[in-house]
């Protein structure tokens, strides 16, 4: 019964709908070259800037012709596809570093600390575009400098559980049994750490998708003539009073994708921590308890 109780609690309305938009917005990333109507970079100069809903084509197509919804659709498997490699490059690379650094302590965790306070000071998107200097612009190299920018808030928070995670009995328990430092790390106290942390790596997802189209509207991301819904963004701003669809549809999408993103992982969040769930009102309980109450006074 208990069991039932808590799938009752996290299966509400607002996490069954953010879940739907976010399935949604996963296959069509998984399934992209499969339900495109139109290839997403043919030119057509015979079908330029069509207004929504013209016959073939639901939400028009651009300046050179090209199918809007196709390349929304295609770009939906890039966001998607580069949100997902960057939480799981900051989750690879900061994680590790942060429960190493809370475990051991001392002074290598006093020098890497600072020096993610260093990195920490400076913002994300400005430390995006120094590495994007360096290394040159693209896919791979916004990915990167993105994950790179994300790693610091991931380690630290990973540092941050452990500390208080290792001095838990269970920990003194594989010591005095002769685990090793990185089994106790990983196979253990991971384990009873990582749900915390799934509620913020579902987060940085829509921080990623938000990070990512900012550098490709920026020119700095994705590359024309591949689908972004960054470049779609940018696109869409040359040409709004040609089409202002082209301007709509991708950031309407970008909205509903991050928001949805958030609010499922506020839902994730509120499940996890008991201190976070709503308590049963009394009106659940109040005809129990006055049946109680009156099989009392007759006992009496």
């Amino acid at each position: 019964m208990a069991k039932r109780s808590k799938v009752g609690k996290f299966f509400t309305p607002k996490t069954v709908i953010s879940g739907i938009v976010i399935l949604i917005a996963i296959a069509a990333a998984i399934g992209a070259n499969v339900i495109v109507p139109y290839d997403p970079n043919e030119v057509d100069p015979r079908s330029c800037f069509l207004p929504a809903f013209s016959k073939g084509h639901i939400l028009g197509t651009d300046k050179l012709g090209r199918d809007l919804l196709s390349r929304l659709i295609m770009g939906a498997k890039s966001s998607m596809l580069n949100a997902f490699l960057i939480v799981a490059f900051e989750v690879v690379i900061g994680v590790p570093i942060g429960l190493i650094c809370g475990y051991y302590g001392g002074k290598i965790d006093a020098v890497i600390m600072r020096i993610w306070d260093v990195v920490c000071s400076i913002p994300s998107l400005l430390l995006s575009f120094i590495l994007i200097a360096i290394f040159g612009r693209g896919n791979f190299t916004g990915v990167m400098s993105i994950g790179i920018a994300f790693i610091p808030l991931t380690a630290k928070m990973a540092r941050s559980l452990i500390i208080t995670e290792k001095k838990a009995v269970y920990v003194e328990a594989c010591k005095s049994m002769g685990y090793s430092d990185m089994k106790i790390i990983f196979f253990h106290i991971l384990p009873n750490v990582i749900t915390t942390m799934i509620a913020q790596f579902t987060m940085d997802i829509g921080a990623a998708i938000v990070a990512m189209a900012t550098l490709s509207y920026l020119g700095l991301g994705i590359q024309p003539p591949d689908a972004d819904w960054g470049t779609l963004l940018e696109n869409g701003m040359q040409n709004f009073y040609n089409n202002y669809v082209l301007l709509a549809a991708p950031a309407i999408i970008i909205m509903l994708v991050t928001v949805a993103v958030n609010i499922f992982s506020d839902c994730i969040q509120e499940y996890i921590d008991p201190s976070q769930r709503k308590l049963p009102t009394f009106k659940q309980y109040e005809k129990r308890l006055i049946h109680i109450q009156r099989r009392q006074k007759a006992a009496i």
